[in-house]
Parts: C-alpha cells; sequence; structure tokens
C-alpha cells in the first residue's frame, strides 16, 4: 500500500474519533470511553488523540486527563458550513414569496427577549407591521412572527422569556398570561402563528418558525396583509408555502452565524 493510499485510509478513523469527541460530555471523556464509541482500538485512539492534540485541535483538562475538542477546533467550524450570513441566504426566499403571494414577507430574528425585522419584502398592499422596517424590534410573543419564535423555544428559555415579558405584552391591552400561554401552545401544536390579536386594525399575518438543526427557533418567516386576504379558503395555501420554505432553509443555517447572536451585524449591509 502507497502513503497515498495509507493516509486516506486513515481519515475515516479520524472522523470517527472526532465524532466520538462531539458527542463526549463537556467534561470530555478518556481514551478507552473514545475507542468503543468510535469502533477503533485503544492503541490506535491514543494515537490519533494524540496527533489532534499536537495539531491544537483536542485539549486534554490537566486534573481529569480527559479529552476534548479544542476552542482552536471550534473557530475552524465558526468558519465553515454556509458561507453568507441569515439575512443573505433568506433574501431569495422573501423575493419569492412575496412574487407568488403578492403580500409583505418579514425576516425576524430573535435577539435575546425580542424578535427583530432583519429583512422584508415590499407586497401590493399597503400595510401596518408591529416591528415596522427593517431593524424594527418587538418583544416576543407580540404578533405573529415573534411568537412563532416563542413558541418553539427550547422549554427553559421559552418560561424565562415569558416571565420577563409578560409585563411588557400586557402593555398592548389584550394579554394576560393565560392568553399569551394558550397562544403558545396552539402555535407549538399548528406549528404555525395564525391568529388575528385585532391590535393592528385591518391588519393580519401568518407566521412559521425557522428551527434549527437542534430544532430550536432562531428565526420567523412571516406574511403581513389586510385581513380579507387571510381568509379560511387561502390559509392553509400561505401556511403550506411558509413552511415548505422553512424546512429547506432550517438545514442550511450557520449556527455560528454571528447574525444569531448579534442580530444588529446582520443589518449593516440593509
Amino acid at each position: 500500500m502507497d502513503a497515498a493510499s495509507t493516509a486516506t485510509g486513515g481519515v475515516p478513523r479520524v472522523f470517527a474519533l472526532i465524532r466520538a469527541l462531539v458527542a463526549v460530555p463537556a467534561e470530555g471523556g478518556r481514551v478507552t470511553q473514545l475507542a468503543r464509541a468510535a469502533g477503533l482500538t485503544q492503541g490506535a485512539t491514543h494515537r490519533l488523540v494524540q496527533s489532534l492534540l499536537a495539531e491544537g485541535m483536542v485539549e486534554q483538562d490537566g486534573r481529569s486527563k480527559r479529552y476534548r475538542l479544542s476552542v482552536d477546533f471550534l473557530a475552524l467550524a465558526a468558519r465553515a458550513g454556509n458561507p453568507g450570513d441569515l439575512r443573505s441566504l433568506c433574501r431569495p426566499v422573501l423575493l419569492r414569496l412575496c412574487a407568488s403571494l403578492g403580500d409583505s414577507i418579514f425576516l425576524l430574528v430573535r435577539s435575546g427577549f425580542d424578535a427583530v425585522c432583519l429583512d422584508r419584502s415590499e407586497g401590493a398592499f399597503p400595510i401596518r407591521s408591529f416591528t415596522g422596517d427593517i431593524g424594527g424590534r418587538v418583544a416576543l410573543g407580540v404578533g405573529q412572527g415573534a411568537l412563532a419564535i416563542l413558541a418553539f423555544l427550547p422549554e427553559a428559555e421559552r418560561e424565562e422569556v415569558i416571565r420577563f415579558n409578560l409585563p411588557r405584552v400586557r402593555e398592548y391591552g389584550v394579554y394576560d398570561e393565560v392568553c399569551l400561554r394558550t397562544g403558545i401552545e396552539r402555535v407549538r401544536q399548528l406549528g404555525h402563528a395564525d391568529r388575528n390579536t385585532g391590535l393592528l386594525e385591518g391588519m393580519a399575518g401568518v407566521a412559521v418558525p425557522i428551527c434549527d438543526r437542534e430544532g430550536r427557533a432562531v428565526a420567523a418567516l412571516s406574511v403581513g396583509t389586510v385581513a380579507e386576504r387571510l381568509n379560511a379558503d387561502r390559509m392553509p395555501t400561505v401556511v403550506q408555502l411558509l413552511k415548505r420554505e422553512a424546512a429547506a432553509l432550517g438545514p442550511r443555517i450557520n449556527p455560528f452565524d454571528a447574525t444569531l447572536r448579534r442580530p444588529a451585524q446582520g443589518l449593516s449591509g440593509a
């Protein structure tokens, strides 16, 4: 076997080890654990770990002697994946939905306890929205897009947002905790938010969450239009289009995209 074949043959073992390292607890794993998870001998695992350690891709805890992936490895991963930010990734989708439906389409992204309008594509009908133009924000739970994001956060995060935002959403005059929680549960069951709250007279909207690979909502696609255009006959078609686009976007989201942590950065080119 030549050198190139030998090197290529080692690649599957390296990636088997990396996958094993990804799966270990935060405190790391021992060589015996890693070997078992990767399907390798302890000797082979030890040699590979030492090679990755020398390259700075693995680190060893000084006290427990357990191994885990290093910050340098994570930094490399942060530069990989989808080369564009969330706004660039979603822009064609907004244009496509706007052209298909004729209504205004919004991209909302979570920012702490708020939802921020990261982008919008203007439809044929003049409307008002909770977030207004690009860069506008609203408390999570207010409006269809912000409610869709809130409903599909992990439970612990969702409860913290509800606790913090309840006094804020009460300022709109039609919310109490029972109403908010009932709305959240309905969105979780349907997979979309479509209730017309009446807060914006004559306006209506529907939104679906955009979930990352782990199933957590990081953004939402939302349609805003005049109320008569979202009647019972048309609603299923609009929801189907939104869900199809959101499902295609989710796996393409770069989990290290800075826009998900700092939405204002994604607005710089707006």
